[in-house]
């Protein structure tokens, strides 16, 4: 069952390790810990919600957001353990974006709102984006502490349509991550996502480093505040959907989702074997 919960009562679940279903109480993310497991998957651009005040002074469509958003990317890690998800629009706050960057002024070169935002309205969208963060601490640092060590698959997509060039159905971006002592991690899960079959003949091709590099906010926070927790910024191409027509194609995430229903807790044993003894 899912709870709706205040920020407070989340943080005091972890810090009981009482396993537990929950939506923050203004509905910003959810949380889903079936067991306290020493991996994280997580889906910061998930979300599509966007809040009604900011409606009609946006000039973007949903459609446009729709396409700069990651659908789907909770769905492919739905079953496991410990699921942290955004549910608002990056479009409102990025959480992959520090909180002074977090509210676009822009938006992929177009002009996002039709009047500047007032500061009562972006203070309200930096609190959940503040109240996420609190959560996510809380969180690694449970995990961290009770195993030693800890991984955070960080789920993302990308619109592939908008390169001139081939590129990966799958990419991994490491730059801020310390390669010299995770490298054979980050090669094992780019070989174990190239093992995923996917339907309609799609080749499952895996990169680093190839489209993007892993810069986001959520990565570097996670890797600043803890010194043995390894995040993984992993990226599918939108082969999942057709990003110009606005179609989901919901046998091509299952696939993704069953393709790591097994192989992602295999490598995230793998990581814990190695810096667990």
């Amino acid at each position: 069952m899912m709870h709706k919960l205040s920020i407070k009562e989340i943080i005091a679940k972890i810090n009981a390790e009482e396993p537990f279903h929950a939506v923050a109480e203004d509905y910003s993310f959810i949380l889903k810990i079936d067991s306290y497991a020493h991996y994280i998957c997580g889906a910061v651009h998930d979300g599509h919600q966007f809040r009604k005040e900011l409606w009609d002074n946006c000039l973007h469509t949903e459609y446009d957001r729709w396409y700069e958003e990651d659908p789907a990317t909770r769905k492919m890690v739905e079953h496991h353990p410990i699921v942290i998800a955004g549910c608002d629009s990056r479009f409102e706050y990025d959480l992959n974006r520090a909180p002074d960057v977090a509210i676009y002024e822009d938006a992929w070169g177009k002009e996002l709102w039709r009047k500047s935002l007032p500061s009562d309205v972006k203070d309200r969208s930096l609190e959940k984006h503040h109240n996420f963060y609190k959560v996510v601490y809380t969180l690694v640092s449970k995990i961290e502490s009770k195993y030693g060590a800890a991984i955070v698959y960080d789920m993302h997509s990308y619109n592939w349509r908008r390169w001139d060039r081939k590129v990966p159905v799958i990419n991994l971006g490491t730059t801020n991550i310390d390669n010299a002592k995770y490298s054979s991690f980050v090669d094992s899960w780019s070989f174990t996502l190239s093992q995923i079959h996917l339907p309609h003949g799609i080749e499952t091709t895996s990169g680093i480093n190839d489209t993007f590099y892993g810069n986001g906010y959520f990565l570097k926070y996670i890797t600043q505040n803890f010194k043995n927790t390894l995040v993984l910024a992993t990226e599918f191409s939108k082969i999942y959907c057709n990003e110009l027509d606005y179609i989901m194609y919901p046998e091509v995430v299952k696939a993704i989702e069953i393709g790591l229903h097994t192989r992602l807790p295999l490598h995230a044993q793998s990581f814990y074997d190695h810096f667990v003894e």
